[in-house]
């Protein structure tokens, strides 16, 4: 595919947040009728009378996709534009077979981007970033957050990657998934209901954005003040009403598109003779779940209201999809655990599929994919499976069960999620989002709609899944009558969708030009949020080759040092082995520089003195006369780059001012004469690449060395004269090496 750029060559160097440009560029969408199933309209999705969502021949398709935030927490781009790249991130998320990304989002920024308002900051990369900089050069001008967003709508459908936006919150906050409601104080139900109708309608010729999750978990309880509720009135509170309304201004603009609608946190026990006037909790008889007046659940996981009060899209209820959330002990310790002991340390916990169903699952949810009524889409699941996190197994051992059953019964699904910043959960990237977790992926990829040869299964009728070889169109898919890891091997035996080459779609571009502040303060976005993460079982495929540390070429020219002077590792050359199986033209690299990324594995220098004590690279130049030995131990380069060289481990020994005054004879400057000056003296003449002044070995001759072993000339150099003299004087045949007493 064509792009501006290399996108994998990455600068090192991090960028701040950076403020919006003066001029910005706000495309806006040519109005055309809808098209016959041309390329941008050929992968709408419905939902047939069996509960299965299907693309428009009828065949059967499976949504398995990952959670990417930032836009919803004060970003105004995915959480990680500040030190990744990221078309090479959406590369990643395809490569490694996840077939829809779900996006939070805010009524607050849609209705920003709808009036064409400035952005107050954008948490950019412009040297990781050039793509989206309005120059096209590395340290640019910032893109408007809108035209970022269209960057990657247009990465995503190259990537054969389609789109859910969820309106996470109202106003846009970090901590905007806590508020119950989709309106606030901020922003009204009328503005979120705006928010959708202009995001449904601007989006109506491309196919890449194909579902809108209405509601990121509404929730409340009646004690709590706001609070979320679902019956049969048209109170204000009651979001099967307002998801009603939600969906109406979607599909009134795009009527292709899947509606998710999620559900609430808490239902009452009407066969007990309470409702929603009850209070939230019995005290009387607090602590025993038989007495509480509600059922509890997860935010935006109970459906127990839509047995009956389901939702209601009239002669568009094909595109109807429930979409709850469930989360493992690690975020809380939920009944139906059954845990002894203390978070994360539980000495014990009971719970497999079958309590799972009969204490909480069914009656919440399953019932709607168990007994056909509706497709389910879990929006959210995840969590910690690391033995630090997840030491007890408790939180890995719920996330295989709730897997398993995912794949058991084909439910649709997006993991929470890619970014690493989820305090509760973590993701599938670490070190700053420069590091894939393998661990983590290879729990998860089981769920992934995937060929029975293992080829990852595009929503994309022409477009392969990935740029890595290891995609596969959906329309190739159907063709082949292959099996899949959907509903325990389904054949993709069906009827390939007829696309027409693409006529009336197109996308122009007014320049608006906004004025903007200069904003001095910025949000800290520093996210909190619900969700569990974790799998276990193949590898997946890996995007980057990396190599392993080899040897070293040459060591640092400069070996000896006045006191005060910094350390200077120019000279260093050393190469890595391509690792593992990863196909790559290159298999060895030679590396001339520490240039080593982010994280606890990147390269550190420490020193040695000869007692044992280390320093750090940047107390060197403190340290007093003496030899020391320098160590450089770690990983190398950059993984986004396809240079990480992991291991690096080297050592070499360096002088700082006249440390042990010199002794004539003592060629490796450690005080004193031996037989090894004598066997240096000989290494250097014989190997001089390995051992002379510039060799590559860690204890090659020093030119102090060589003017301590010059015994014969006093020359600043050695020949085997000058060997032969210091074993005539190890023997006590001579009583001195100083030249001037021959």
């Amino acid at each position: 595919m064509a792009k501006s750029f290399l996108k994998r060559l990455i600068a090192v160097s991090a960028a701040a947040a950076a403020l919006i440009p003066a001029v910005n560029q706000l495309p806006e969408r040519a109005t055309t009728a809808l098209a016959a199933p041309d390329e941008y309209h050929d992968d709408w999705l419905h939902v047939n009378d069996k509960a299965q969502i299907v693309d428009m021949n009828g065949n059967e398709v499976w949504l398995t996709g990952v959670n990417w935030f930032g836009y919803n927490v004060g970003s105004q781009i995915f959480d990680g534009a500040w030190s990744a790249n990221v078309h090479h991130c959406l590369d990643l998320i395809a490569d490694h077979g996840f077939n829809l990304l779900r996006v939070p989002m805010s009524t607050e920024i849609l209705l920003q981007w709808k009036a064409k308002k400035p952005d107050p900051i954008i948490k950019l990369n412009e040297y990781k970033n050039p793509e989206l900089t309005l120059e096209g050069v590395e340290g640019g001008t910032p893109m408007y957050s809108f035209d970022i967003w269209n960057k990657v709508v247009e990465w995503c459908r190259e990537d054969g990657i389609k789109i859910m936006m969820d309106i996470h919150c109202a106003t846009t906050n970090s901590a905007g998934h806590n508020f119950p409601l989709w309106y606030d104080s901020s922003f009204s139900e009328k503005d979120w209901l705006d928010a959708l109708a202009w995001f449904a309608d601007y989006y109506k010729d491309d196919d890449t954005v194909i579902a809108i999750d209405l509601k990121n978990e509404p929730h409340g309880k009646r004690d709590e003040g706001s609070f979320a509720k679902w019956d049969g009135s048209s109170d204000a509170n009651n979001w099967r009403y307002g998801a009603e309304k939600g969906a109406k201004a979607c599909l009134d603009k795009n009527p292709n598109l899947l509606i998710m609608v999620e559900g609430i946190e808490v239902y009452p026990k009407i066969e007990k003779g309470y409702d929603w006037n009850s209070p939230s909790t019995d005290y009387a008889h607090y602590g025993d779940p038989e007495y509480q007046p509600y059922y509890g659940a997860w935010w935006g996981a109970n459906f127990r209201g839509a047995k009956d009060f389901p939702v209601d899209l009239g002669d568009r209820q094909s595109q109807l999809v429930y979409s709850p959330h469930d989360y493992g002990p690690f975020v809380y310790e939920q009944d139906w655990f059954h845990l002894t002991g203390t978070k994360p340390n539980w000495t014990s916990y009971k719970f497999d599929e079958e309590s799972l169903l009969k204490e909480y699952w069914y009656d919440t949810w399953a019932y709607l994919v168990e007994e056909h009524k509706a497709p389910l889409l879990m929006g959210e699941w995840g969590g910690f499976i690391d033995k630090e996190n997840d030491p007890s197994g408790a939180n890995t051992h719920w996330l295989k069960t709730l897997r398993d059953y995912m794949i058991k019964k084909r439910i649709h699904h997006t993991f929470w999620c890619f970014n690493e910043n989820s305090s509760d959960t973590g993701g599938l990237m670490y070190d700053n989002f420069q590091k894939w977790d393998d661990e983590k992926y290879a729990f998860v990829e089981p769920s992934l709609w995937q060929t029975e040869g293992g080829k990852f299964i595009s929503l994309d009728h022409k477009i392969p899944l990935g740029t890595a070889g290891n995609g596969i169109s959906l329309n190739d898919f159907v063709a082949s009558g292959e099996g899949s890891n959907m509903d325990g091997g389904k054949a993709g035996n069906g009827t390939p969708v007829i696309v027409e080459p693409s006529k009336t779609t197109t996308t122009t571009t007014k320049p608006v030009t906004t004025t903007t502040t200069s904003a001095t303060t910025s949000k800290t976005t520093t996210t909190t949020q619900e969700a569990t993460v974790t799998t276990t079982t193949t590898t997946g495929p890996i995007a980057h080759p990396s190599y392993e540390f080899d040897k070293v070429i040459s060591y640092p020219t400069k070996t000896g040092y006045k006191e005060g002077e910094a350390l200077d590792i120019e000279g260093l050359k050393f190469t890595g082995i391509l690792s593992g199986s990863v196909s790559s033209n290159i298999k060895e690299m030679e590396y001339t520089s520490l240039q080593a990324g982010y994280g606890a594995d990147a390269a550190k220098i420490t020193i040695t003195d000869k007692t044992g004590k280390t320093y750090s690279n940047s107390e060197f130049k403190t340290l007093l006369a003496g030899e020391y030995t320098v160590n450089i131990k770690g990983d190398v380069g950059n993984y986004y780059a396809s240079t990480l060289c992991k291991n690096v481990d080297i050592s070499y020994k360096v002088t700082i001012g006249d440390t042990v005054a010199e002794v004539w004879g003592d060629a490796n400057c450690d005080g004193t004469v031996d037989m090894s000056d004598v066997v240096l003296v000989m290494q250097s003449l014989a190997n001089p690449n390995k051992y002379g002044v510039n060799g590559t070995d860690k204890n090659h001759i020093t030119s102090k060395g060589l003017n301590c072993a010059s015994v014969v000339n006093n020359n600043g150099s050695v020949t085997n004269s000058d060997a032969m003299r210091i074993q005539l004087f190890l023997l006590g045949n001579i009583t001195s090496l100083d030249p001037k007493a021959k």
